[in-house]
């Protein structure tokens, strides 16, 4: 009789790894590609229709960057937070903080300010809203042992009723006939986007830059080496001194000052004005988690698996045409 058995291996090598990586995607697709079956797809053509919607064409591709931008900086934080084993699941309601921050100083302080001083006090309010935002279940679980999961949870309900609270209350629009939007931001306010496309160029070039720089904090400085520590070995953290509350209340500073300056980005790059929550988050929150760690939290190694995922739900909404499937789950899939 056969017997197997299964032990950890002592060590990784890279193409391991690789392997790994190359056998999960594949195992994914296998499985989507029997749910289209079994909605009577063709598992080849709607799997070829949804690449064909992101890079199949010059329209599919800059939708496709335009995704991916809040995920290269939201994903970066969050890579921060998970290796040190801070489960931030918020980035949502801190991507949202960081708009209603940002958008309060556009629509307040753009009227009277150029271009090149309203954008970057904008840029640093969202950082400002998500890092705030971020330090509160940094401060719960260290006071309190408050699991870090179910507050970063539950602060993403708050956030978004608050902002619901915004839009139909005192920063309703007076220009927008009663709708529940905020006026729109003053033209210094907003962010110039490539000729043809929806691609804020500005926040595409801080998040490239934000990223490089946290991909050489976290391998290169003693704050970096103090994260691996603690999400390696706690026991091993305490005992070599690391100060526990002053780096886990930087990791959140980091983490949700960066889901915050995306926030920034989708409205005033995209939206120029404030309205539902689920309109200026298309639950990037939640896909950088995925997008995490599928690059392993390795900052610079998340470029190519944002697109990755961006291509599935671009392509998703782009080919509607596959019967039997609802609308919300092809981009889902």
């Amino acid at each position: 009789m056969l017997k197997l058995r299964v032990s950890d291996r002592i060590d990784i090598l890279p193409r391991h790894s690789l392997l790994s990586l190359v056998g999960s995607l594949a195992a994914g697709l296998i499985a989507i590609s029997f749910i289209f079956l079994f909605s009577g797809v063709n598992p080849l053509y709607a799997i070829a229709k949804i690449f064909s919607g992101s890079f199949g064409s010059l329209f599919g591709f800059k939708e496709t960057v335009t995704k991916a931008i809040p995920l290269i900086l939201i994903g970066g934080g969050l890579a921060v937070a998970f290796r040190a084993k801070f489960w931030n699941i918020g980035a949502e309601s801190q991507l949202l903080m960081g708009a209603i921050f940002g958008t309060w100083v556009g629509l307040n302080w753009g009227p009277h300010l150029p271009w090149p001083v309203i954008v970057p006090l904008m840029f640093l309010a969202g950082f400002v809203g998500g890092a705030l935002w971020g330090l509160i279940p940094a401060i719960l679980k260290i006071k309190f042992s408050i699991n870090e999961i179910i507050s970063t949870l539950m602060l993403n309900y708050i956030c978004n009723e608050f902002m619901k609270l915004l839009i139909v209350g005192p920063w309703r629009g007076k220009t927008k006939h009663g709708f529940p939007y905020t006026d729109d931001l003053p033209l210094s306010a907003t962010l110039s986007v490539l000729p043809g496309s929806r691609i804020h160029y500005a926040t595409l070039l801080v998040a490239v830059a934000t990223v490089i720089l946290l991909g050489i904090a976290i391998y290169k400085t003693r704050f970096g080496y103090e994260v691996r520590v603690i999400g390696e070995n706690p026991d091993a953290a305490r005992y070599s001194g690391i100060d526990f509350f002053r780096t886990t209340l930087i990791i959140m500073v980091i983490s949700g000052g960066m889901a915050g300056l995306a926030g920034v980005g989708e409205a005033a790059g995209i939206h120029h004005y404030l309205s539902y929550p689920e309109s200026i988050s298309s639950g990037y929150g939640y896909t950088a988690i995925i997008v995490a760690w599928l690059a392993k939290l390795n900052p610079l190694l998340r470029y190519p698996f944002r697109p990755f995922l961006c291509r599935y739900s671009r392509g998703g909404r782009c080919h509607p045409d596959f019967p039997g499937i609802a609308g919300g789950n092809r981009a889902n899939i």
